[in-house]
């Protein structure tokens, strides 16, 4: 399978042309979602900010803790934590139209005060050592081009003691059809796609001891069938606000990433801790 890599500029402009027509797709958030099964009558932003809720929750965050939401997209995950556990957020993104969107809700929620959001490289952060008492990583880390950089700056930015959560995507089935997990990452920028134990794996090489680790694929990619009824039954709506030819280019944009078979794609949530 091909590598690829892509630099925090690429990475940017990769959102930049996704984020404005997903975030209103998906309430405000550009992450996965996740239904129980087929029956599951929850509306699309709901079952989205259930992964939200999924991944924040085994932080176990404590009012008035400091939080490193790496790869923050538009905010509303980092403004989750701040409204829900009244902890202090700092949000750092690539894309310009992310960080806008980002500090515009932040002040329209009354927020500034408590989240913070900042155009950062997480291979090169600007933080000194143990800032944070917590790190959170919503499907971010997949589009590192050297994952133990970026976890190494994670682990030192993390004071000891510190958690990290994050989720991403994994390779769920290696055989049959690689060309079609091979264009699911080349429409998301992957440079690479881990299994849930080379994943695992890659934390420890970091220096985290793992506490606590799930696969809900099926729960996840499996449901892709689900968001896509989601979305067609919006597409006119979003169409009006957006215009036409912005949807189109929208679902060329995404083509590749339904080409896997569902048995192809998990997606892992694992949350480590520093040693103290």
């Amino acid at each position: 399978m091909a590598e690829m890599t892509a630099n925090p500029t690429d990475i940017g402009k990769h959102y930049d042309e996704r984020a404005p027509i997903g975030d209103e797709f998906r309430g405000g958030q550009l992450h996965m979602w996740y239904w129980y099964d087929r029956d599951d009558d929850a509306p699309l932003p709901e079952a989205v900010h259930r992964v939200t809720r999924k991944v924040t929750d085994v932080l176990g965050l404590r009012t008035g803790e400091h939080v490193l939401d790496a790869g923050c997209g538009s905010g509303e995950a980092s403004l989750f934590l701040a409204r829900r556990h009244g902890v202090r957020v700092t949000g750092v993104t690539v894309s310009d139209y992310e960080l806008d969107t980002a500090r515009r809700r932040a002040a329209t929620a009354g927020l500034t005060d408590m989240a913070d959001f900042r155009y950062g490289d997480y291979m090169r952060l600007p933080f000194e050592d143990g800032t944070f008492d917590a790190v959170l990583a919503l499907e971010s880390l997949q589009n590192a081009p050297d994952l133990p950089t970026v976890l190494g700056e994670l682990f030192r930015v993390l004071r000891p003691g510190g958690r990290i959560a994050f989720s991403d995507f994994s390779l769920e089935n290696p055989g049959g059809e690689p060309e079609r997990v091979e264009r699911f990452m080349t429409t998301l920028k992957l440079p690479a796609l881990p299994t849930l134990h080379e994943w695992l794996e890659h934390v420890r090489a970091a220096g985290f001891e793992v506490e606590e680790y799930t696969s809900c694929g099926p729960r996840v990619f499996g449901m892709k069938g689900k968001y896509l009824q989601a979305a067609m039954a919006r597409r006119e709506e979003v169409a009006g606000k957006f215009g036409e030819a912005d949807i189109a280019e929208f679902s060329r944009l995404h083509r590749g990433f339904f080409a896997p078979r569902k048995d192809q794609i998990g997606y892992v949530v694992v949350c480590a801790r520093r040693p103290r």
